[in-house]
């Protein structure tokens, strides 16, 4: 096999969910070790976009199970990135847990179901990631809830019933 690198030193949000899916598909089917996939990683995440793309399509991706089991060199790499990590992990947990709700109501079980899996692979990464990084992040955006919302420009704002179970699943974290 030829070792595989990113073709543009920085690649768009969809390049990067593109790239994030084949290099998962390669290590769940145990074509990659941990290492070199940790390598390939790092080079993704040198980027906003490369972080965004990886993380859109590692957290949903239901067949990518690498934010399941957490391999070490993983996690190391993920802790080198530090608060770029950390702020989008929580971020899309407060969105997921969020929509568990939406779904709920909407009687779209499955997709609550898929909320639910981002969600807590979020609490499960954020576990491993940098504690106090993760605290201080947490009560920043915890202070700034009530300005944030189920919308990419925030103008639809979290319910009263979002903010608190928001705060119950970011209280699994410590658990």
């Amino acid at each position: 096999m030829k070792k595989k690198t990113i073709i543009s030193k920085n690649p768009t949000f969809i390049q990067s969910i593109n790239i994030a899916k084949e290099w998962c598909k390669e290590w769940d089917d145990d074509l990659l070790s941990d290492e070199v996939f940790a390598d390939r990683i790092k080079e993704l995440l040198k980027t906003k976009s490369g972080i965004r793309g990886f993380f859109a399509y590692a957290l949903s991706d239901s067949n990518c199970t690498l934010l399941d089991k957490l391999p070490s060199s993983i996690i190391f790499t993920l802790r080198e990135r530090g608060q770029d990590i950390v702020e989008i992990t929580i971020k899309n947990l407060f969105m997921s847990s969020a929509q568990i709700l939406n779904h709920q109501k909407d009687k779209k079980f499955d997709y609550a179901e898929r909320s639910n899996n981002i969600s807590d692979r979020c609490i499960n990464l954020l576990k491993e990631l940098d504690t106090k990084l993760v605290t201080k992040k947490i009560n920043e955006m915890l202070s700034e809830i009530d300005n944030m919302g189920n919308s990419f420009d925030n103008e639809i704002k979290y319910s009263a019933e979002q903010k608190n179970y928001i705060k119950e699943k970011v209280n699994e974290i410590a658990q």
